[in-house]
Order: structure tokens, then C-alpha cells, then sequence
């Protein structure tokens, strides 16, 4: 039934897993071709419980007699620079001289021709920053953006290169000098609690890692990929050479771009009932590509987390010799040794009929879509969904039904429905926001394109993306699952915007670029077990999100399921190093457990609801009409006492409202 190879590979994993007495041999290559030293920076904590020494057993231990629920709310694209360069203690823009911050001046031509050099700056209210245009974050400009001096990136040229972008477009009458030098120059501009004080509530009151970088350089859906599966796509390219994304193109692994999923698009022939949805304005209107990935086939949280279950629903899956042909060795090692079952949900806005999840999703009854839209899920990012791509998640109706909308999650959250042996939870927003807010800009260019909650420039409002958390954090901690969680806010890439630590090259691609890793992305940890006031400088990636999981719940990590461990060993034989998930418990990532503090979790003094709660009055009015920030939470940004200089020129909607700046010689709706 199986190739093979599965007995030596079953055998290796058995030995990785628990008895490393009956393969000896495994066990060492194991440690040869993941081995490194775990280093961990000194933590930077102003205020956290007396804990003592406790031993991380001890530690995952109370944490398992106390943590059901692991609720991620995942966030799109925003550097830890650009969101937090300014927080108080943390690595930032301000930590050292500027002589010694990667990039900090940055050299590109202004409207007039002339070389010019921009450092970071920041835009708050004044600027409507909550409102601002999407920068090029693809994985050659990224890049490109990052300059790597051999395996050094010098992270100096995310100006240049943005504007070189636009620039080339001017023959062709697509852009002006004036238009590069605004999307340049917007790369180095960067927020803080007057934009997003939820956010920076958060990240003071909890835990705030300041080292977690994107684990690919590339755009969303790789991230979106990577939080669930540590990879995106290493091992497949690895067992399939002839898979590989062509240089420059896509359709291919490791995924480096946003084609859409195979699942759903107009290749996939299921029938209407049974396909997974896709936003009708993925399709092309007259002709033209509609690019889409390959059928992904490596090991994922989806199925890692079905436990011993895991052989009786593959047996639901429409077509499981391609489905499931890189993972059969895993299939037979977590349904014989992989416990009891976690159940996973996916929750993404537009996925269903927005927020009751019935209805036929047109356009009269769905909501939440734009009103310019037309079809179904139309406030669906399709590319952000990471679990459709895989074949044994979208082609398998026993586990495709883990996906769901967003409101699914508020009504599974206020009615108190969610599975009771806990789970693992994702929650995204999308092109819209059915709470009903908009933006507080009066630009109606803004009004049309920003009601999006996701955060993402170019169509999210970040205020109003931060009130969707927030309003999710507060049904949770007056939930019955708040004294049994943990909540972890993070992103999926940095956007293309600049960040001034210099990350480790990791691995190389297809193209010979490099693939691991990208700028900082920040990552927020909270829980009523959680340190207070704490930064962490460990080490982290997407990846750290499912080394978590398999910690807390008991699993085998994924970089260690026998189809991963036999292609991770064939990729070092090639001498290609990390070609696999990152969870692996010699992978030099955090496993976040170093935000809990033992006291509270040892002696069972969680931190009540009141601690994370912020007033439904403060959320349901946005910060630039309230006027809600820094002053508000008591935090002083670490630039506050330096000159701010705003580029001359500078606009935050260079492509939205081409031109000048559209807010010069306005008063800001509220002035901090």
C-alpha cells in the first residue's frame, strides 16, 4: 500500500518520536541536518511575576492542564518597524545610532531628478495613517528591497527599489517622478499608538516579540501557508524537482507569489455544490490568465491535528492518491501515535454568506460585500485562505468543513459552541467589515476603497482592522474560554515596508534568491497565564505559531512527521539546508512559551477579563475621531523627543489620489 521507503522512514520517525534505541542511525541524522545551537537574546521586561526557575516540562505542563484554546488572529502585511519601531524597549528604529541601524538613510531620486535620502519618519492622525497605499512586496522586489551583500541583507534599499517600480512605468505614461518618489519614499514611514493604539495596548499589557521574522520573502499567501504548516512548499520541491517555481513564475513550490488555490478556480472540476468559494473578481473579465497554484501536498496543521482519527477521514477525501501522495507515511504515523484528535477552524470573512453563513451569497443578501461588487463572497480575499490549497483539506468534505466565515467565529464564541476539548483557531478579515464602520478619512476615494479589516494597505483601514480584533478579543475574554486560552496576534509578511533587522539566511530558492528569512513582522501574546509588560527577543518565525501548538497539545512537529524528516535528509544530501517546516524542536525559532509566566500558571492566578478588556465605546468609534492614543494608554513613543521629517511631497495614497499630497492644507479630523 505504501512506497518503499516507508519502513526505514516509519522507523526514523518512531526513533525522532519515542524510541530512539530501535534506530539509533535516525536519531543522528536527525540531529546532523537540523541541529543548532538554541539562542535566545536577553529579555528586555519591565514588569513581569517573580517566576523562579521552572523547567520548560514543568512549565507545558501546567500550560496543558490550563490552555484548550489557542485563538489566532492573523493580521496582513505590516513590518515591526512600521508598527512598532517606536515602542518603548523594544528592538526599534531608535535602539541605536542611526550610523549603526541597517538602512536608516536611504537614497533615491526626488520629483525633480535630484538624489535625495530619506530616513524613517513617522504619520499619525495629521496624515490619516490609518489610510495608506500598498507597496510592492513581491518576493523579487522584496529582494531586492533587502540588498543582500553575499548572505548579508543590508536592508537599504526599500525606497529606491519601490521607486524604481514607478519610475519605469513613466515612458509608457503609467506613472511621474512624482509618483515613485511618494511610493519610495512611503516605505520608511512608519505608526504608532496614535494610529493604532489597540495594538500598542495590547503589546504593552502583554507580551511583545520583537524578533519574529516572515519565514519566507515573499508576499501573503506563503505566510498565510507557513502559519499553519512551518513551509511553503520546501519539502514538495524537494520530493518533486519538476515542481519547482520557475524563475520569475508561478504555479510552483516553494510558493513565491498569490496565485489563487487549485481549489475553487476555474480548473477545478468539482461540482458547483462542493467547490470552495473564490471572489468573483478573481476571474478575469474578457480573456487573460487566471493564475493558479499546484495541488499542495505537504503536511499541515489540518491534518497533523486529526490525531488518531486521521485514518478513518482521509477515507472522505475524493481523490486520495493525489491528494495525500506526500504524506501517506504520515498518515500511518498520526493516525497509529498521534493521540487524540484537535479540531482546527478557519475563519476568513466572504468564505460563506456573511455574518449568518446561509443564504445564496449574491450580492442583494451577502452583507458584507462592497456594493460595487457582483457574485458571490465578494468581500472574500481567496489567495489568504492557506488550509484550500491543500488537496486533502478542499478535495475532503470531513476536514473541509473546518473552514468557515467570520461571523461563524462571533457566533461560535458569544454562544459558547466551539468543540470543548479546545482547538486551534485562525481569524481573518477581508475586503470589507460587516461591523459597520468606515474610514474616518473624508476622501470618497478613501470611503469606496478602504473598508476592508485585515490591514492591509491598499484596501483595509488599519483603524478599523484593529477594532475587529478587538471587538474578538473582547467576546472571548467575556466567553467561557477566557480563563482556558491563549490569544496570538500576528502578520503575514512585512509588506514590502522598511524594517531595520538584518534577519539569517535560512535557505535558498529555485531562482538561487534567497527564500528565509524575511523582515520582522511583530507577534502578541495574550493570556490570562501571560507575563506582563514583556518583550522577548527570541528568535521566532511563522513557523513558531505551530511549534506552539505541537507543544501545548502533544504533537509530533510537523518538520518531524516521516515524509517531512525523508525530505528534509534528502534535500542535505544535495546540500540544501532548511528545506523543511520550521517547528522543528532543534529549529532555532521560539516556541512562544516564553511568554507565560509560570506563577500564574502553576498557581492558577489568571489574569481577569478586565486586564485585556477595552470599552465597546473606545472600539465602536474610530481612534481619529476619538482622539484615543498615546496620551490615553500612557506610553511615550521613542521618538518623541526627535524631529520628525515628513518628506517633502510625501502622500500616503500615491496611487489611490495621484498627485499631491489630497490631505495637504486640510485640518486632520482630530489632531493629537
Amino acid at each position: 500500500m505504501f512506497p518503499m521507503r516507508a519502513r526505514t522512514i516509519f522507523c526514523i520517525s518512531m526513533a525522532l518520536f519515542a524510541l530512539p534505541a530501535l534506530c539509533p542511525f535516525a536519531h543522528a541524522a536527525g540531529q546532523q541536518i537540523t541541529g543548532k545551537a538554541q539562542t535566545a537574546g536577553a529579555n528586555r521586561a519591565e514588569e513581569y511575576s517573580d517566576s523562579g526557575a521552572v523547567t520548560k516540562e514543568v512549565l507545558l505542563a501546567g500550560l496543558r492542564s490550563k490552555i484548550k484554546y489557542v485563538f489566532v488572529f492573523y493580521q496582513e502585511n505590516r513590518s515591526f518597524d512600521s508598527y512598532f519601531g517606536t515602542f518603548p524597549r523594544a528592538e526599534g528604529i531608535y535602539t541605536n545610532p542611526a550610523s549603526a541601524t541597517a538602512g536608516f538613510n536611504q537614497h533615491l531620486k526626488d520629483p525633480k531628478g535630484r538624489d535625495v535620502t530619506v530616513e524613517p519618519y513617522r504619520i499619525g492622525p495629521a496624515e490619516y495613517a490609518s489610510d495608506t497605499d500598498d507597496v510592492d512586496h513581491s518576493h523579487k522586489l522584496m529582494f531586492e528591497k533587502m540588498n543582500f551583500a553575499g548572505a548579508t541583507p543590508q536592508m537599504n534599499k526599500f525606497a529606491s527599489v519601490e521607486a524604481s517600480k514607478y519610475l519605469a512605468k513613466i515612458s509608457g505614461g503609467g506613472s511621474s517622478p512624482l509618483q515613485a518618489y511618494q511610493f519610495g519614499v512611503l516605505t520608511m514611514a512608519h505608526e504608532d499608538c496614535d494610529t493604532i493604539p489597540f495594538l500598542w495596548k495590547y503589546a504593552h499589557s502583554f507580551v511583545l516579540f520583537d524578533h519574529v521574522f516572515q519565514e519566507m520573502i515573499a508576499p501573503s499567501t506563503p505566510g498565510n501557508l507557513s502559519i499553519i504548516a512551518a513551509q511553503a512548499g520546501q519539502t514538495q520541491w524537494v520530493l518533486h524537482p519538476d515542481e519547482a517555481t520557475p524563475p520569475g513564475g508561478s504555479g510552483g513550490v516553494p510558493v513565491l507569489v498569490d496565485d489563487d488555490p487549485f481549489w475553487g478556480s476555474p480548473s477545478d472540476a468539482t461540482p458547483k455544490h462542493d467547490r470552495m468559494p473564490v471572489n468573483p473578481r478573481d476571474y478575469p473579465a474578457k480573456g487573460g490568465g487566471y493564475s493558479t497554484e499546484i495541488n499542495l501536498t505537504f503536511a499541515s496543521l489540518p491534518l497533523s491535528l486529526q490525531g488518531s482519527h486521521l485514518g478513518e477521514t482521509i477515507k472522505s477525501d475524493h481523490d486520495p492518491s493525489t491528494d495525500l501522495r506526500d504524506v501517506m507515511q504520515d498518515v500511518t504515523f498520526i493516525s497509529t501515535f498521534g493521540k487524540n484528535q484537535v479540531p482546527f477552524g478557519w475563519y476568513e470573512e466572504g468564505f460563506d454568506c456573511e455574518p449568518s453563513g446561509t443564504g445564496s451569497c449574491t450580492p442583494a443578501d451577502n452583507g458584507s460585500g462592497p456594493i460595487t461588487a457582483s457574485g458571490d463572497h465578494a468581500s472574500y480575499v481567496t489567495h489568504h485562505n492557506g488550509p484550500q490549497y491543500f488537496g486533502y483539506v478542499s478535495n475532503n468534505p470531513a476536514i473541509n468543513k473546518q473552514l468557515h466565515g467570520l461571523g461563524d467565529f462571533f457566533t461560535a464564541v458569544e454562544k459558547g459552541t466551539f468543540d470543548s476539548r479546545g482547538g486551534v483557531f485562525f481569524i481573518k478579515g477581508g475586503y470589507t467589515n460587516f461591523l459597520g464602520l468606515r474610514p474616518a478619512s473624508p476622501l470618497p476615494q478613501v470611503q469606496k476603497n478602504f473598508l476592508g479589516d485585515d490591514d492591509h494597505p491598499g484596501y483595509s483601514d488599519a483603524q478599523i482592522s484593529e477594532a475587529l480584533v478587538a471587538r474578538g478579543i473582547n467576546a472571548i475574554a467575556n466567553s467561557k474560554y477566557w480563563d482556558q486560552c491563549v490569544i496570538i496576534i500576528t502578520w503575514d509578511d512585512s509588506e514590502g515596508d522598511w524594517d531595520h533587522v538584518q534577519p539569517p539566511v535560512e535557505s535558498y530558492g529555485p531562482d538561487g534568491t534567497v527564500l528565509s528569512y524575511g523582515p520582522r513582522v511583530p507577534l502578541i501574546v495574550i493570556s490570562p497565564y501571560a507575563k506582563t509588560h514583556y518583550i522577548s527577543t527570541q528568535q521566532g518565525s511563522q513557523g513558531s505559531v505551530p511549534k506552539f501548538v505541537a507543544a501545548l497539545f502533544g504533537k509530533m512537529p510537523l518538520a518531524e512527521l516521516p515524509d517531512e524528516f525523508e525530505a528534509r535528509l534528502q534535500a542535505a544530501r544535495k546540500g540544501m539546508s532548511n528545506m523543511g517546516p520550521d517547528d522543528g524542536p532543534n529549529n532555532n525559532i521560539t516556541d512562544l512559551t516564553e511568554a507565560f509566566d509560570p506563577k500564574r500558571v502553576l498557581r492558577s492566578q489568571p489574569l481577569p477579563k478586565q486586564y485585556v478588556e477595552i470599552s465597546p465605546g473606545v472600539i465602536s468609534q474610530l481612534p481619529q475621531q476619538s482622539g484615543y492614543g498615546c496620551k490615553q494608554l500612557g506610553i511615550v513613543p521613542t521618538d518623541y523627543a526627535k524631529p520628525n521629517h515628513i518628506p517633502a511631497d510625501f502622500s500616503p495614497l500615491p496611487g489611490t489620489v495621484p498627485g499631491k499630497n489630497p490631505y495637504a492644507g486640510r485640518k486632520a479630523a482630530v489632531a493629537h
